[in-house]
């Protein structure tokens, strides 16, 4: 079964949307998809909330598909993972993940 991760954040003060969307495109997106334990791996950004003028609490939303949740903390707990982690977390603020299964 296929576990679906949802994280949602902000960039800290002072981390540009350039900079995190530069980042997440050339090394966050294609590392984590790259992960024999991830089907896939996809970062969105918050443009609005339906039927309404506010700001969305969440800057962006991350989408990962996990085939295998023992393998996937194997792979996350490598060298070249820990360091894509920590430039995440150096840039994202208010940070949820969400663990979830599909009904049906």
């Amino acid at each position: 079964m296929t576990t679906r991760i949802v994280a949602l954040f902000n960039l800290k003060p002072g981390v540009t949307q350039a900079d995190y969307e530069a980042w997440a495109k050339a090394t966050d997106i294609p590392t984590v998809n790259g992960l024999k334990s991830v089907d896939e791996f996809a970062v969105f950004k918050s443009v609005g909330l339906l039927g309404s003028d506010d700001a969305p609490p969440y800057a962006y939303v991350e989408i990962i598909d996990v085939n295998d949740m023992e393998t996937f903390g194997g792979e996350v707990s490598t060298e070249t993972m820990q360091k894509v982690a920590g430039e995440f977390q150096a840039m994202a603020d208010d940070l949820v993940f969400i663990l979830t299964d599909k009904l049906g």
